[in-house]
């Protein structure tokens, strides 16, 4: 993930240098991350097809064009060069129930582990592969995966949104409106509030450094209904973490998946 901020580390204008080049070294044909913009899952895995067919690669980006080659139901480890339409999580959860509806299909350029195969496929049939046993269509999942999963992703998406910030965006992290998508509907009151003092996503007043992959705890990542998903970080040079506790939020439609605490080293929020 590599957030950074502070010290000329990551400027707007290096941040879209850093978007072309990365697209140019995909269009080269050498590996790149799951996103051109640098952000999103390393590798990928096919996901929902019977495990006696295989998902179709295309020409281009819908099913009017001819099949180029075909991903295994339990394809893993693959490369995603960019997708149709294209946005980043963050601009994902910037927009409305409306807008997201209105897009089209999501087709995405996908490339085999081995790089040997290409293809646009249709982005439902995609979700990250973040290790865990390899070898056949039988995953040993834990109950509540998909949730866990939802919560990894949930906080990669704030810190990207963090990210932007940085960079002299507007995401509407900081308004309620946009705080919620992420928070406890109270715990979103607060943040915009700025009752923490120090930044409750980066644990500091200041931050100069990188954060990693958000990950699941190793040992209890669902129990009772509360997901536990940490972030390490190096701020100023020194290591940090901060450990996300997420559960559903009654006081929002629907009840969705929401962080409700963060704690760092020495305190919490909120």
């Amino acid at each position: 993930m590599a957030q950074t901020r502070n010290g000329g580390k990551r400027t707007l204008a290096g941040w879209v240098v850093a978007v072309l080049s990365t697209a140019m070294l995909a269009i080269a044909g050498t590996p790149t991350l799951a996103e051109i913009d640098g952000h999103g899952p390393d590798a990928w895995r096919v996901t929902g097809v019977s495990p006696r067919d295989a998902l179709n690669a295309r020409m281009g980006p819908g099913t009017a064009y001819s099949v180029l080659t075909r991903f295994a139901h339990d394809e893993r480890g693959m490369q995603q060069v960019t997708c149709v339409p294209y946005y980043t999580p963050a601009h994902r959860a910037a927009m409305s129930r409306a807008e997201i509806a209105a897009l089209p299909p999501r087709w995405c350029l996908m490339r085999s582990a081995d790089l040997a195969r290409a293809g646009w496929v249709n982005a439902d049939y995609l979700e990250p592969d973040y290790g865990g046993p390899a070898g056949g269509g039988d995953l040993s999942r834990e109950p509540g995966d998909d949730l866990i999963v939802a919560g990894e992703e949930l906080v990669r998406t704030l810190y990207e949104m963090r990210s932007i910030e940085d960079a002299g965006g507007n995401t509407g992290l900081y308004r309620l409106q946009g705080a919620k998508r992420y928070f406890h509907l109270e715990v979103a009151r607060a943040l915009v509030s700025g009752q923490a003092g120090a930044d409750p996503i980066y644990g500091a007043q200041d931050f100069d450094g990188h954060c990693e992959e958000p990950r699941r705890d190793a040992d209890r990542p669902m129990f009772r209904g509360m997901i536990t998903v940490h972030v390490d970080c190096v701020n100023f040079g020194r290591p940090q973490r901060a450990t996300y506790s997420l559960r559903a939020d009654p006081d929002q439609a629907g009840a969705p998946l929401r962080i409700f605490r963060i704690d760092h080293d020495g305190w919490s929020f909120p």
